[in-house]
Protein backbone atom coordinates (compact mmCIF):
# COMPACT_ATOMS: atom_id res chain seq x y z
CA UNK A 1 0.00 0.00 0.00
CA UNK A 2 2.99 2.25 -0.88
CA UNK A 3 1.43 5.77 -1.71
CA UNK A 4 3.09 8.53 -3.45
CA UNK A 5 2.55 11.91 -1.64
CA UNK A 6 3.05 15.17 -3.25
CA UNK A 7 5.03 17.89 -2.20
CA UNK A 8 4.92 21.51 -4.04
CA UNK A 9 7.61 23.22 -3.94
CA UNK A 10 7.26 27.09 -2.83
CA UNK A 11 9.19 29.76 -4.80
CA UNK A 12 10.84 33.15 -3.38
CA UNK A 13 9.09 36.41 -3.48
CA UNK A 14 12.02 37.77 -6.10
CA UNK A 15 10.82 34.40 -8.65
CA UNK A 16 7.06 35.71 -8.24
CA UNK A 17 8.10 39.16 -9.12
CA UNK A 18 10.00 38.05 -12.37
CA UNK A 19 7.01 36.17 -13.32
CA UNK A 20 4.71 39.08 -13.18
CA UNK A 21 7.18 41.27 -15.28
CA UNK A 22 6.87 39.04 -18.12
CA UNK A 23 10.21 36.21 -17.93
CA UNK A 24 8.09 33.45 -19.61
CA UNK A 25 11.49 31.47 -19.07
CA UNK A 26 11.61 31.59 -15.33
CA UNK A 27 7.71 31.20 -14.92
CA UNK A 28 7.57 28.05 -16.74
CA UNK A 29 10.17 26.42 -15.26
CA UNK A 30 9.16 26.36 -11.97
CA UNK A 31 5.47 26.38 -12.00
CA UNK A 32 5.76 23.16 -13.27
CA UNK A 33 8.40 21.97 -10.41
CA UNK A 34 6.85 19.62 -7.86
CA UNK A 35 8.12 16.21 -6.90
CA UNK A 36 6.53 12.88 -5.53
CA UNK A 37 7.96 10.98 -2.26
CA UNK A 38 6.92 7.49 -1.24
CA UNK A 39 4.98 7.11 1.99
CA UNK A 40 5.68 4.07 4.16
CA UNK A 41 2.50 3.36 6.62
CA UNK A 42 3.34 1.52 9.38
CA UNK A 43 1.50 0.55 12.65
CA UNK A 44 2.52 0.84 16.31
CA UNK A 45 0.79 0.31 19.25
CA UNK A 46 2.18 3.37 21.54
CA UNK A 47 2.02 1.75 24.91
CA UNK A 48 5.12 -0.14 25.13
CA UNK A 49 7.68 2.30 26.66
CA UNK A 50 10.87 1.94 25.71
CA UNK A 51 10.29 0.59 22.33
CA UNK A 52 7.22 2.79 21.32
CA UNK A 53 5.05 4.95 23.65
CA UNK A 54 3.91 8.78 23.69
CA UNK A 55 5.87 11.56 25.24
CA UNK A 56 4.76 14.55 26.99
CA UNK A 57 4.58 16.36 23.95
CA UNK A 58 2.06 13.54 22.67
CA UNK A 59 4.57 12.49 20.19
CA UNK A 60 5.50 8.64 19.58
CA UNK A 61 9.26 7.93 20.29
CA UNK A 62 10.85 4.83 21.33
CA UNK A 63 13.49 2.37 19.94
CA UNK A 64 11.31 1.26 17.38
CA UNK A 65 10.26 4.39 16.30
CA UNK A 66 14.19 5.59 15.30
CA UNK A 67 14.17 1.91 13.71
CA UNK A 68 11.48 2.68 11.63
CA UNK A 69 12.92 6.03 10.43
CA UNK A 70 16.00 4.71 9.89
CA UNK A 71 14.48 1.72 7.52
CA UNK A 72 12.60 4.71 5.89
CA UNK A 73 15.99 6.78 5.36
CA UNK A 74 17.47 4.04 4.12
CA UNK A 75 14.68 3.25 1.73
CA UNK A 76 14.36 6.17 0.28
CA UNK A 77 10.42 6.82 1.72
CA UNK A 78 8.87 9.21 3.91
CA UNK A 79 7.67 7.23 7.24
CA UNK A 80 3.86 7.76 8.11
CA UNK A 81 2.94 6.02 11.35
CA UNK A 82 -0.59 5.05 12.93
CA UNK A 83 -0.91 4.37 16.50
CA UNK A 84 -3.61 1.60 17.20
CA UNK A 85 -4.67 -1.54 19.45
CA UNK A 86 -1.84 -4.22 19.59
CA UNK A 87 -4.26 -6.57 18.81
CA UNK A 88 -5.71 -4.93 15.58
CA UNK A 89 -2.32 -4.84 14.27
CA UNK A 90 -2.19 -7.94 12.59
CA UNK A 91 -5.62 -7.21 11.23
CA UNK A 92 -4.19 -3.80 9.79
CA UNK A 93 -1.65 -5.60 7.72
CA UNK A 94 -4.04 -8.54 6.41
CA UNK A 95 -6.11 -5.42 5.33
CA UNK A 96 -3.61 -3.72 3.11
CA UNK A 97 -4.40 -0.45 5.99
CA UNK A 98 -0.18 -0.18 6.76
CA UNK A 99 2.68 -1.66 4.89
CA UNK A 100 4.64 -2.98 7.99
CA UNK A 101 4.30 -3.30 11.37
CA UNK A 102 6.87 -2.43 14.22
CA UNK A 103 5.79 -2.64 17.48
CA UNK A 104 7.80 -5.15 19.95
CA UNK A 105 5.78 -8.04 18.19
CA UNK A 106 7.53 -11.03 18.61
CA UNK A 107 7.96 -13.62 15.50
CA UNK A 108 5.69 -16.53 17.24
CA UNK A 109 4.76 -19.07 14.32
CA UNK A 110 0.82 -18.88 15.01
CA UNK A 111 1.50 -14.96 13.79
CA UNK A 112 3.84 -16.40 10.85
CA UNK A 113 0.66 -17.88 9.50
CA UNK A 114 -0.77 -14.68 8.70
CA UNK A 115 2.43 -12.26 8.30
CA UNK A 116 5.52 -12.69 6.82
CA UNK A 117 8.43 -11.18 9.28
CA UNK A 118 11.84 -9.70 8.91
CA UNK A 119 14.90 -10.96 10.52
CA UNK A 120 14.64 -10.77 14.16
CA UNK A 121 15.76 -7.39 15.22
CA UNK A 122 15.93 -7.37 19.56
CA UNK A 123 15.31 -10.40 22.05
CA UNK A 124 14.32 -9.50 25.46
CA UNK A 125 12.43 -12.22 27.25
CA UNK A 126 9.66 -11.75 29.88
CA UNK A 127 9.19 -10.96 33.70
CA UNK A 128 6.62 -11.10 36.19
CA UNK A 129 5.40 -8.11 37.51
CA UNK A 130 4.22 -7.91 41.39
CA UNK A 131 3.76 -5.13 43.96
CA UNK A 132 6.73 -4.62 46.25
CA UNK A 133 7.35 -7.20 49.14
CA UNK A 134 5.27 -9.64 47.23
CA UNK A 135 5.72 -13.53 48.07
CA UNK A 136 5.45 -13.82 44.53
CA UNK A 137 8.62 -14.80 43.45
CA UNK A 138 7.97 -17.73 41.14
CA UNK A 139 6.03 -19.56 39.00
CA UNK A 140 4.91 -22.21 41.61
CA UNK A 141 3.94 -19.42 44.14
CA UNK A 142 1.34 -18.20 41.13
CA UNK A 143 -1.01 -21.04 41.94
CA UNK A 144 -4.87 -19.46 42.68
CA UNK A 145 -3.66 -15.84 41.96
CA UNK A 146 -4.67 -13.53 38.81
CA UNK A 147 -2.29 -12.59 36.43
CA UNK A 148 -3.06 -9.88 34.04
CA UNK A 149 -1.37 -9.85 30.70
CA UNK A 150 -1.62 -7.46 27.23
CA UNK A 151 -4.02 -8.49 24.77
CA UNK A 152 -3.21 -10.07 21.50
CA UNK A 153 0.52 -10.04 22.85
CA UNK A 154 3.15 -13.25 22.89
CA UNK A 155 3.35 -12.73 26.79
CA UNK A 156 -0.90 -14.00 26.73
CA UNK A 157 -0.07 -16.87 24.93
CA UNK A 158 2.97 -17.12 27.18
CA UNK A 159 0.53 -17.46 29.94
CA UNK A 160 -1.99 -19.54 28.51
CA UNK A 161 1.13 -21.98 28.00
CA UNK A 162 2.77 -21.86 31.69
CA UNK A 163 -1.01 -22.68 32.89
CA UNK A 164 -0.84 -25.92 30.09
CA UNK A 165 2.63 -26.83 29.91
CA UNK A 166 3.93 -25.87 33.66
CA UNK A 167 0.59 -26.72 35.85
CA UNK A 168 0.49 -23.66 37.09
CA UNK A 169 -3.62 -23.10 38.24
CA UNK A 170 -3.80 -19.53 38.07
CA UNK A 171 -6.97 -16.74 36.77
CA UNK A 172 -5.57 -15.24 33.51
CA UNK A 173 -7.07 -11.65 32.98
CA UNK A 174 -5.98 -9.71 29.38
CA UNK A 175 -6.18 -5.70 28.82
CA UNK A 176 -5.77 -3.65 26.26
CA UNK A 177 -2.34 -1.89 27.17
CA UNK A 178 0.35 -2.45 29.46
CA UNK A 179 -0.38 0.62 31.61
CA UNK A 180 -3.74 -0.59 32.27
CA UNK A 181 -1.92 -3.90 34.06
CA UNK A 182 0.44 -1.80 35.95
CA UNK A 183 -2.60 0.31 37.69
CA UNK A 184 -4.46 -3.14 38.10
CA UNK A 185 -1.41 -4.15 40.17
CA UNK A 186 -1.48 -1.02 42.57
CA UNK A 187 -5.27 -1.09 43.03
CA UNK A 188 -5.04 -4.79 43.95
CA UNK A 189 -7.13 -6.11 41.20
CA UNK A 190 -4.39 -8.41 39.53
CA UNK A 191 -1.59 -10.71 42.04
CA UNK A 192 1.02 -10.34 39.17
CA UNK A 193 1.46 -8.76 35.25
CA UNK A 194 3.56 -11.24 32.78
CA UNK A 195 5.71 -9.03 30.67
CA UNK A 196 7.92 -8.11 27.77
CA UNK A 197 11.06 -7.65 30.46
CA UNK A 198 12.57 -4.56 28.89
CA UNK A 199 8.97 -2.86 29.44
CA UNK A 200 8.66 -3.98 32.83
CA UNK A 201 11.67 -3.10 33.96
CA UNK A 202 10.49 0.84 33.15
CA UNK A 203 7.61 0.15 35.17
CA UNK A 204 9.38 -1.30 38.33
CA UNK A 205 11.97 1.56 38.46
CA UNK A 206 8.70 4.19 37.99
CA UNK A 207 6.74 2.52 40.25
CA UNK A 208 8.63 1.08 42.95
CA UNK A 209 7.70 -2.48 41.95
CA UNK A 210 8.96 -6.43 42.53
CA UNK A 211 9.21 -8.82 39.46
CA UNK A 212 10.78 -11.82 38.98
CA UNK A 213 12.15 -13.57 36.25
CA UNK A 214 10.11 -15.97 33.90
CA UNK A 215 12.35 -19.44 33.70
CA UNK A 216 10.44 -21.23 30.95
CA UNK A 217 11.63 -21.56 27.21
CA UNK A 218 12.44 -17.83 25.85
CA UNK A 219 10.05 -16.55 23.51
CA UNK A 220 11.18 -15.75 19.66
CA UNK A 221 12.93 -12.13 19.50
CA UNK A 222 11.44 -9.26 18.00
CA UNK A 223 10.63 -8.58 14.43
CA UNK A 224 9.02 -6.64 11.69
CA UNK A 225 5.68 -7.42 10.34
CA UNK A 226 4.12 -7.30 6.38
CA UNK A 227 1.56 -8.59 4.85
CA UNK A 228 1.87 -11.62 3.07
CA UNK A 229 4.55 -11.96 0.16
CA UNK A 230 5.02 -8.09 0.81
CA UNK A 231 8.32 -7.30 -1.44
CA UNK A 232 9.58 -5.08 0.96
CA UNK A 233 10.93 -8.06 3.33
CA UNK A 234 13.87 -8.28 1.43
CA UNK A 235 14.80 -4.51 1.35
CA UNK A 236 14.02 -4.21 5.29
CA UNK A 237 16.01 -7.36 6.09
CA UNK A 238 19.20 -5.66 4.29
CA UNK A 239 18.98 -2.91 6.01
CA UNK A 240 18.95 -4.75 9.47
CA UNK A 241 22.13 -6.92 8.10
CA UNK A 242 23.66 -3.03 8.10
CA UNK A 243 22.73 -1.88 11.43
CA UNK A 244 23.71 -4.58 12.51
CA UNK A 245 27.24 -4.88 10.82
CA UNK A 246 27.71 -1.37 11.40
CA UNK A 247 26.47 -1.38 14.99
CA UNK A 248 23.85 1.23 14.26
CA UNK A 249 21.34 -1.52 15.72
CA UNK A 250 23.95 -1.75 19.08
CA UNK A 251 23.97 2.02 19.25
CA UNK A 252 19.80 2.26 19.46
CA UNK A 253 19.96 -0.25 22.43
CA UNK A 254 22.31 1.64 24.15
CA UNK A 255 20.29 4.64 23.21
CA UNK A 256 17.15 2.87 24.72
CA UNK A 257 16.99 -0.04 26.10
CA UNK A 258 20.57 0.16 28.06
CA UNK A 259 19.45 1.97 31.10
CA UNK A 260 16.29 -0.30 31.82
CA UNK A 261 18.97 -3.30 32.69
Amino acid sequence: MIMKKPFIALFASSALLLGACGSDSSSEGESGSSEEKEVLEMGTSAEFAPFESRNPEGEIVGFDIDLANHIADELGYELEITDMKFDGLIGALQNDRVDMVIAGMSATDSRKENVDFSTEYNHSGEMFVTPKGSELTSLDSLEGKVVGVQLGTIQEEGAKSIIADEGINFELKALDDSGALIQEILSGRIDAAYMDKQVALGYIEAQDLGAFDDPTTASPGMAVAFPKGSELVEDVNGVLAAMEESGELDELKEKWLTDEE
